[in-house]
């Protein structure tokens, strides 16, 4: 009885593995909203946003877990962005330096901008965590629209990805 039903749970971890590579999020499309915020960490996040901003697809939009010591005419170099838009529309996060503080910190943004939809960009593989910690930091009526930048990741990656979003997953189910 204990091995059918340690089989079964092994099952249903394989099965949900697979959903969840089979099933990562896409990029949005170029509906407009409040504000963008963009996740730094991966290849294609900020450049993603910094396109979506100077398209005009929303007003402001905050770099959460920029390093301290970079400046907003480095990043402007480096995107090969006007440095108007980081005088006028971009924000640089100093605070977070994992997913929780990345939520953390954009939901202070988002307060403080009075931003109801907001566009969360990361990539593909870890859209769902960040999702997830977004959500339980803003109120319910912010609405969150995923666009996510496909990734390159390993099996290991996405194996390692899906285990932290299913602990974090675990932890808000018993109230952690």
């Amino acid at each position: 009885m204990i091995s059918r039903l340690l089989s079964f749970l092994l099952l249903l971890y394989v099965l949900g593995y697979a959903l969840f590579v089979v099933l990562l999020p896409k990029p949005a499309g170029l509906d407009r909203t409040d504000g963008i915020v963009v996740l730094t960490g991966g290849p294609g996040r900020v450049a993603r946003g910094i396109d979506l901003i100077d398209g005009k697809r929303a007003d402001r939009m905050l770099i959460s877990g920029v390093e301290r010591s970079v400046r907003p005419v480095e990043l402007a170099a480096e995107y090969d962005a006007d440095i108007a838009l980081f005088d006028c529309c971009i924000d640089l996060g100093r605070e977070s330096i994992d997913t929780r503080s990345n939520a953390t910190e954009t939901a202070r943004w988002l307060k403080r901008h009075d931003v109801k939809t907001v566009r969360l960009i990361t990539n593909d593989w870890h859209m769902p965590r960040a999702r997830l910690e977004l959500s339980l930091e803003v109120p319910d009526e912010v609405e969150i629209i995923s666009d996510a930048v496909p990734g390159k990741a390993s099996f290991r990656q996405l194996f390692k990805e899906y285990n932290k979003y299913l602990l974090r997953y675990a932890a808000v189910m018993v109230g952690i």
